[in-house]
């Protein structure tokens, strides 16, 4: 087997692995400085919905994690960079916080279908509208298909299952544009000088995460936070190269074997 090229890249997640909504995971401040300390680039990436860019950068930083915002990547930004290259006038199912990132995309007549996080939005009505204009040849555009994500008081549906529905009903396959998709992952790392082989990505989620980042050609680190429930080790092939209790951990691994 040829020996792994030298860490360059570490590419973190954040709801789930930084923090959960308003709660940072204990210790994820100050491990992160620690990786900052390390000859590594870090991007950070998110299929995060729920609120634009600024909106989470302001969130990041009321928690006391020290990060800019040209180090974010999210599926927001892959799902408006592909509106702009299909030049298709959405219908945007996704959380009202987050239409700031759509600025300036034309919405009106729509011809193509984009779902997110919108649990405002996912009525009958909406969702009807929805498959109406699938039948009619818009394209389906998912910015991720998340099972499930993880809220303070438990587990709550992702877009996942009401992309899944759409599928059906119209007997069509969506566009994913976020993770687990392997161009959402070499979209984070361009500009970074780092091939895939040259970075690991840490996460939550074993599929969207972990696995997603694998199948791209990074080694992928599951942490026990956020949505993670026992025995998700187990649900991807390759299995992950670490499981670790939490983003601090991660961190010190990274430092004492990684580099």
């Amino acid at each position: 087997m040829a020996a792994r090229r030298a860490l360059k890249a570490v590419l973190v997640d954040l709801s789930g692995t930084l923090h959960v909504e308003d709660s940072a995971v204990p210790g994820a401040q100050e491990a992160l400085k620690r990786l900052r300390s390390a000859p590594v680039t870090i991007r950070f990436v998110t299929n995060t919905t729920k609120e634009c860019k600024r909106d989470l950068l302001e969130r990041l930083t009321k928690l006391g994690f020290d990060i800019a915002e040209n180090e974010i990547f999210t599926s927001l930004t892959a799902a408006r960079n592909l509106l702009e290259q299909k030049q298709v006038r959405p219908l945007l199912l996704v959380d009202d916080k987050a239409l700031p990132d759509f600025t300036g995309i034309v919405t009106e007549d729509p011809n193509a279908v984009v779902v997110g996080l919108a649990p405002e939005h996912f009525h009958y009505e909406m969702m009807n509208k929805a498959f109406r204009l699938i039948l009619d040849g818009a394209p389906l555009i998912a910015i991720h298909k998340a099972r499930y994500f993880k809220k303070k008081n438990g587990l709550a549906l992702g877009p996942g299952p009401f992309v899944t529905g759409l599928e059906y009903a119209t007997d069509t396959k969506a566009t994913v544009v976020g993770k687990p998709e392997k161009t959402f992952f070499l979209e984070a790392l361009r500009g970074t000088s780092c091939a895939p082989e040259e970075a690991v990505m840490i996460g939550d989620d074993c599929r969207d995460d972990v696995g997603g980042a694998q199948n791209a050609g990074m080694r992928g680190i599951l942490v026990r936070t956020g949505k993670y429930r026992p025995g998700d080790e187990d649900k991807i092939n390759p299995s992950p190269y670490l499981t670790c209790e939490s983003f601090p951990e991660a961190v010190e691994h990274i430092l004492g074997h990684m580099l």
